[in-house]
């Protein structure tokens, strides 16, 4: 991991965003729904607190419960969505976020998110950020993250090569989906530290986002 300090820029072509963490703070809604969830199973609601970051819903039930049918996590995973939509209590954009989303408006970026389309659009919503006009939601994908599907769909859909692409993530398994489909990752927020991001930042205050000229080269500007 570099910090920002060390690093006074990175160049891409297009930036996938990764949404809870990253551009929202959802925190509060996550840890409300997934304590009940860990109550209602015998488990320990810290140590699913652990793993539930980055992933959809089924994927953390499948680390947790490793001997159920994955078809009863679906099922389980669409109740879960529904009440974390309909909770929005203490959503909020991440630091910088609405001064980092009017910046790159009018630059080849996408969402790639484990949740929802009607949960992204809710939080994205409550938190009072423009929506992008692309975006990977979890009914576009046949795997979570950390798998690479969602990152790699974004930029087939940007029209952009992996290798020029740069995803903002927070979480471990976001790190590692964006660092298996070949594209530079900064880290945003606490958790990011601890995986090994190409950049680390606290928050989205920390990057400045620019264009250089006709080639479309998009510079990424942080600091410390």
């Amino acid at each position: 991991m570099t910090s920002a300090s060390a690093v006074p820029h990175l160049t891409a072509r297009a930036l996938l965003l990764d949404m809870d963490g990253t551009l929202v703070n959802s925190d509060a809604v996550v840890e409300r729904c997934w304590r009940r969830w860990a109550l209602r199973h015998g488990l320990d609601p810290a140590e699913v607190l652990q793993v539930v970051h980055g992933r959809q819903g089924y994927a953390t039930m499948a680390l947790l419960l490793p001997d159920r049918p994955m078809e009863q996590n679906h099922a389980e995973n669409r109740v879960l969505l529904a009440e974390e939509t309909a909770d929005l209590d203490g959503v909020v954009p991440i630091g910088g976020a609405p001064a980092f989303m009017a910046a790159v408006a009018a630059l080849p970026h996408a969402l790639v998110t484990s949740a929802d389309a009607a949960l992204a659009r809710a939080r994205m919503g409550a938190a009072g950020l423009r929506m992008p006009r692309v975006r990977v939601t979890a009914e576009c994908v046949g795997a979570s993250k950390p798998d690479p599907e969602g990152f790699l769909k974004g930029a087939a859909e940007l029209g952009v090569d992996p290798a020029e692409c740069v995803v903002f993530e927070d979480s471990e398994a976001g790190i590692l989906a964006g660092r298996a489909a070949g594209m530079r990752v900064v880290g945003v927020g606490p958790r990011a530290g601890a995986f090994a991001p190409d950049v680390h930042v606290p928050d989205l205050t920390h990057v400045r986002v620019t264009a250089d000229g006709p080639d479309g080269t998009i510079r990424l500007h942080v600091t410390a």
